[in-house]
């Protein structure tokens, strides 16, 4: 007896049923009157200002999470918002009757497809999603420090060393950390603006 792998199901005629699951035939999508979700390529970093052209243009719903978050630069740490599926975005539309105009549209790539069969999502996991970001689309990373996290200091003389927090102190708007110096352990208070979690 052969034992067949789990995502081999084409030894027992079936399709795989993920992508039969996300994905619908642009023939079947092509007959149908009705909007659905679909998963749109972008040009990178240009996701929102696609979607928006699809919603001024088109008046067609679109979305396109981002997440905001703080990262360590040259200059100190700086905030920075990134689509949360680069290169991506989802759109609702009649397939039939909008999609030259979504695929020819400014800033989008095409529909994402596997063969002729054309990425979709449920109403349910977009509306999950839309409930979990907001109206604003966009998401704030936590960047909120803890104690006993590792972070990294940023300014100052023991600038690019690894310490602990040991203590908040919010009303200061500094934390305690312990860090190793030489060889030895030692406990100091930084403000909290010059720590950043590593």
């Amino acid at each position: 007896m052969r034992l067949i792998a789990f995502d081999d199901f084409s030894e027992l005629g079936l399709p795989n049923p993920v992508i039969g699951y996300v994905t619908q035939s642009s023939a079947f999508l092509a007959l149908v009157d009705e909007p659905f979700w679909f998963c749109l390529k972008a040009q990178p970093k240009r996701e929102h200002l696609a979607a928006t052209a699809l919603r001024r243009q088109f008046h067609i719903e679109c979305f396109s999470p981002r997440l905001r978050f703080r990262k360590m630069t040259r200059r100190g740490p700086v905030w920075f918002v990134d689509a949360m599926f680069p290169g991506y975005l989802f759109a609702k539309f009649v397939y039939g009757k909008q999609h030259r105009a979504v695929e020819s549209s400014h800033g989008i790539r095409g529909i994402v497809h596997f063969g002729d069969r054309l990425a979709t999502l449920s109403e349910e996991v977009v509306t999950a999603l839309q409930l979990r970001v907001g109206a604003e689309e966009v998401v704030t990373v936590d960047s909120s420090i803890k104690i006993n996290q590792p972070v990294q200091i940023i300014e100052g003389p023991f600038r690019g060393l690894e310490a602990v927090v040991t203590h908040l102190l919010p009303a200061k708007e500094r934390v305690r950390v312990l860090l190793e110096f030489l060889g030895r352990s030692l406990e100091t208070e930084i403000p909290t603006a010059k720590v950043l979690a590593a």
